[in-house]
């Protein structure tokens, strides 16, 4: 065949339906599961959806993704919300991010972290540091943290957290001292918003829902229940039995058992390369919040942060908690266990996958989402890379 596409979470299925989209038939998503969807499939538990992944939601701010996203799932069959995340910062809730929320602690506790952000190093004129623990104290001071992004990213991503590089900080909000001086003197929040601070999800479903119905446009073009164990890149056939002209890999790289055609350079790097496991564990206990998601730094909690179910999703109960598998302690909760949760944004990650991309590209394989890319991407941002890769390769 043509086009031959791994997985078909939502980089895949993007890319397959952009092919039909553009006239191109010629084509087979090969998906592991019996269901499609990925990272954000969901399944019915105590009466209602449960995104099995963890927290998934979409965006409000690409149109061009959003328009090609209500061709299978109208915008008539979303609600709206504005996002509210919460931190639990010593039993007392806040709002996140916390640079622009300190005002809602007590006048001591301001006073504290005022203190802590005004010598951080990036208001003294000191060179930002290439590892992220060194870079949470330049950029938000000792106080925040000792007492929330560090505990919290140990939580969520291992406890070597000096591993990870500064390259993707740009992911996170953006607040100067400034604005968080100005926020405790106006007690209001100033600086920008997280991801999501406007978010659609389904009125009746899961967000999974989204992903049956484009898998379901593609009829018998998509494959179930195919492990993927080998690629051949010279060949560019996989498990010796299917070849296509262009392979899109949208799996991660480190679950395949053989790849050939490959230097041995190249195999160590995609060794090196970092991820962690989470568990979604569902609770069905009434929380009594406004929150969709909360944030738990506290160490002695397992899990990192609960989404609330009832609040985002009409007519459900409950809550779910996201916790690091490391962590997790097993219980008679119904759980799902999702082994590669987060691509880690490790020191030389960059480098290994340019290097690795450029040379899958060479042999018209290409790397795709979060996983072919090992980017810490949101969907709507999948969808995004997905819709302008296919257009580049099928126009």
């Amino acid at each position: 065949m043509k086009y031959l596409i791994i997985g078909a979470g939502p980089a895949g299925l993007t890319f397959a339906n952009r092919l039909l989209q553009n006239g191109e038939k010629d084509f087979l998503v090969l998906e592991k599961e019996s269901e499609a969807g990925g990272l954000c499939r969901s399944v019915q538990t105590d009466g209602s959806p449960l995104d099995i992944g963890g927290g998934h939601f979409l965006d409000v701010k690409k149109r061009d993704v959003l328009d090609f996203l209500f061709e299978f799932m109208p915008d008539t069959e979303w609600d709206t919300y504005n996002r509210d995340s919460q931190i639990d910062i010593h039993h007392t809730m806040i709002n996140s991010p916390i640079e622009a929320n300190i005002w809602q602690l007590g006048i001591s506790d301001q006073v504290e972290y005022l203190k802590a952000i005004a010598v951080a190093g990036c208001n003294l004129g000191v060179e930002m540091p290439d590892k992220f623990i060194d870079w949470i104290y330049w950029k938000l001071g000792a106080k925040i943290a000792k007492e929330y992004m560090i505990p919290y990213n140990q939580k969520m991503f291992g406890e070597d957290l000096n591993a990870l590089g500064t390259y993707w900080l740009e992911k996170l909000p953006n607040v100067s001292f400034e604005e968080t001086l100005t926020s405790c003197l106006e007690r209001k929040m100033y600086g920008s918003q997280p991801a999501h601070a406007r978010f659609y999800y389904p009125k009746k479903y899961g967000y999974g829902e989204l992903w049956l119905r484009m898998a379901k446009t593609l009829g018998d073009k998509i494959q179930y229940q195919t492990k993927i164990e080998k690629i051949d890149f010279d060949r560019k056939i996989i498990n010796d039995s299917y070849q296509a002209d262009y392979i899109i890999n949208t799996a991660p790289w480190k679950s395949f058992d053989q790849i050939s055609g490959l230097s041995e350079e190249l195999r160590q790097s995609i060794d090196t390369l970092k991820y962690s496991s989470v568990v979604i564990e569902y609770h069905n206990e009434h929380m009594d919040t406004s929150a969709h998601w909360i944030y738990y730094p506290d160490p002695e909690l397992t899990y990192h942060r609960i989404l609330v179910r009832h609040n985002f999703c009409p007519a459900s109960n409950g809550y779910w908690t996201e916790t690091n598998l490391t962590r997790y302690q097993k219980s008679d909760a119904f759980a799902y266990i999702n082994e590669y949760a987060y691509p880690l944004n490790t020191i030389g990650k960059q480098e290994t996958m340019k290097r690795l991309l450029s040379f899958t590209e060479a042999k018209q394989v290409y790397g795709l989402g979060r996983w072919g890319e090992w980017q810490h991407y949101n969907s709507d941002v999948v969808v995004e890379r997905a819709l302008q890769m296919a257009d580049r390769l099928s126009k």
